[in-house]
């Protein structure tokens, strides 16, 4: 039995600040390997600005994560289509992979929200949850459906998606802030560039 994580986001584009939070989850809760999924289209972010083709956002992902031990790309949420919700996530790798054990990694301020999120309250049934500090949020009081959750503490890394496609735009360093292949895909095909 595999002891899995299920770090979901929309990674538009994923940066050290993911990654940081992703090692540190997996050390956290010792777990075999952790998944990061890409949303396909995040229903918390439709209509709130375009966003990158989830392809793309999946293929930044993949190029971040190659040659990190335990660390995957996945695209399930893409290959399913439609919304993204966290419920038909983990109930799909449930169904996929029955014998392994689930972690939900959630950063803090999605947790303070989690109570929101589509079908909540069957997901403690499914997964345990995994929280990773976020700056400037505290540790969250109410966890949904979960009696308790294993917290994973990272350093303050003030890095965002949002200044980062903004830096491609005004072509600024990239480096240092994001994985060195991520970088050379947005370079490579010029993403970010006509967003206004």
């Amino acid at each position: 039995m595999a002891r899995v994580g299920i770090f979901g986001g929309t990674f538009d584009p994923i940066h050290f600040g993911h990654l940081a939070a992703a090692v540190n989850a997996r050390h956290a809760a010792g777990l075999d390997r952790i998944l990061l999924v890409v949303a396909n289209v995040p229903w918390q972010k439709e209509g709130t600005r375009e966003l990158t083709p989830a392809q793309t956002r999946f293929e930044l992902v993949r190029q971040a994560v190659e040659g990190i031990d335990g660390l995957e790309a996945s695209d399930v949420e893409i290959k399913r289509g439609g919304l993204s919700y966290t419920i038909d996530t983990v109930s799909e790798l449930r169904r996929l992979f029955p014998s392994d054990r689930f972690f939900l990694v959630v950063g803090a301020d999605a947790a303070a929200g989690i109570e929101d999120w589509e079908r909540t309250e069957e997901l403690p049934a499914l997964s345990e949850l995994v929280v990773v500090n976020r700056p400037g949020h505290p540790r969250p009081e109410k966890l949904g459906g979960w009696s308790k959750a294993i917290m994973a503490e990272i350093p303050s890394l003030d890095i965002s998606s949002t200044d980062l496609r903004q830096r491609a735009r005004d072509d600024r360093p990239l480096e240092f802030l994001m994985p060195s292949g991520a970088i050379e895909y947005i370079r490579q095909n010029q993403l970010y560039r006509d967003e206004p």
